[in-house]
């Protein structure tokens, strides 16, 4: 696995970057609440169907033109336009009051429309930093986009133009799909409108993260380069399976692999984002370890495949259903569990308080057990040594996550204490809990992280963890 990480790195799907001024390059990026009427639409402009996955026998040759003419029209080319205040670093090296410009830097990628009155998907890292965004249809008309809500964890953002009769495209239940089965990819990938890729999807619950921050991707081998992120993966029947999010490549283009996040934890978070203004996670309370062979042997147990649980966390979903430690999950609602991305793909896609069926192994015995998974209200941030809570409904003017407790001892002595709010980390906004894991999981490993507080007076408090 080392010498693979050598030889290839995660390329972010972000499109063409162009900089004032003459100036082009190639950026990769890594990467309001709505009215209840919105959201109570008729059948006809509902934002999700889910539909049932069939499997049909067919002696007629593969042809993919129902499933392109019907995606087509509901996939949009998403432009970023960011206004950047450049220095002189010579000025502020030698503490000169110099004169600074502003350069205009755009960059584009894909979306899709899931409702006809404007709703689409799009990858967070397209928006990332936007001053404006901008969406072009098929038929080539531009609007303004508004910013509902985004998830940096799953790198998933909703947006909002002002329009109506919109062709769209229902999101289908991403747990059919099988390993193997044809799939598109469309998108916009250097600014070529509506293009269209076909594969296979090669792997499901891909994890490219390792234990850090845990992913559960579908692989396949469509082609998707630059510019095809947030754009759809669909099936056969033209029906949302995932959204094109990333690729392995030594160079930030194709050569063989890209992944798309699951339709199904799209759709929880997009329901969220309009529900709660940011996403809910629901959570089992349990630790351990994905099984394999070499953990078999080292446990001493013959089971090879499965969620292995070491640690069980008090008044949380598992303890209260009464599951032990040594206990080792198989299936979820019968769909399989073989590794950790398995068990949290799976729970990325439910909501607090949903209740699942939970297959495990005790004493070599399979048994069966119905679960109410826990709502996760709080996060303590190990980085930072303080435990933090959501403030409330996404809103771009109300950044920022309340301090429940501080553990650190120098933010104590320097008055960060309860009450205060967490806004900004590395300059980048905090909105959610989520926010600050994935910004935290995310960031370089030498690199260190700026951290900007609010305390009750609404003064700003800035300090640098290293």
């Amino acid at each position: 696995m080392k010498k693979f990480l050598e030889l290839f790195s995660v390329a972010i799907l972000g499109g063409l970057v162009v900089f004032g001024l003459g100036k082009y390059t190639e950026q990769k990026q890594k990467t309001k609440t709505v009215s209840q009427q919105t959201t109570q639409q008729d059948e006809s402009n509902a934002l999700f169907v889910s539909n049932s996955h069939t499997k049909e026998k067919t002696n007629t040759p593969l042809d993919f033109k129902d499933a392109a003419a019907k995606i087509i029209p509901a996939v949009v080319h998403v432009r970023n336009t960011q206004y950047i205040q450049e220095y002189n670093p010579y000025d502020i090296y030698f503490g000169r009051q110099g004169t600074s410009k502003i350069l205009k830097q755009e960059g584009t990628g894909s979306g899709v429309i899931i409702s006809s009155d404007g709703y689409i998907i799009t990858n967070n890292h397209v928006i990332k930093g936007a001053s404006e965004l901008e969406v072009t249809l098929s038929d080539k008309k531009t609007y303004k986009a508004q910013l509902i809500g985004k998830d940096i964890e799953t790198d998933i953002a909703l947006l909002k133009i002002d329009a109506t009769n919109l062709p769209s495209v229902s999101l289908t239940n991403s747990n059919t799909i099988q390993i193997g089965e044809w799939v598109l990819a469309v998108g916009n990938p250097f600014n070529l409108n509506t293009t269209v890729t076909a594969g296979i999807v090669s792997a499901k619950s891909r994890d490219l993260k390792g234990t850090k921050n845990i992913d559960s991707f579908i692989q396949t081998d469509a082609v998707v380069n630059p510019g095809n992120s947030g754009g759809a993966l669909v099936n056969t029947k033209g029906e949302l399976v995932g959204i094109n999010t990333m690729i392995y490549s030594k160079n930030g283009s194709y050569i063989g692999y890209s992944f798309a996040i699951p339709s199904n934890i799209v759709k929880k978070v997009i329901e969220d984002i309009l529900e709660y203004g940011y996403v809910q996670r629901a959570v089992l309370g349990v630790k351990g370890v994905g099984l394999n062979a070499k953990i078999a042997r080292e446990l001493n147990i013959s089971q090879t495949e499965g969620f292995f649980i070491d640690e069980i966390t008090p008044n949380q979903a598992a303890d209260l259903a009464n599951f032990q430690k040594n206990d080792i999950i198989i299936a979820i609602d019968n769909i399989k569990i073989n590794t950790f991305a398995d068990l949290i793909g799976y729970l990325k896609s439910k909501k607090p308080n949903d209740k699942v069926n939970i297959t495990f192994i005790r004493d070599n015995e399979i048994q069966h057990s119905n679960v109410k998974l826990s709502k996760n209200d709080s996060e303590y941030i190990a980085a930072l040594g303080i435990t933090v809570a959501n403030s409330g409904k996404f809103d771009l003017n109300k950044k920022g996550v309340k301090i429940i407790q501080v553990f650190n001892e120098v933010l104590k002595r320097n008055g960060i204490k309860s009450g205060f709010k967490l806004i900004a980390i590395n300059e980048q906004n905090i909105y959610s809990t989520a926010d600050v894991e994935a910004i935290i999981n995310n960031k370089k490993p030498n690199e260190y992280l700026k951290v900007t507080f609010l305390n009750t007076n609404d003064e700003i408090v800035k300090f640098i963890f290293r």
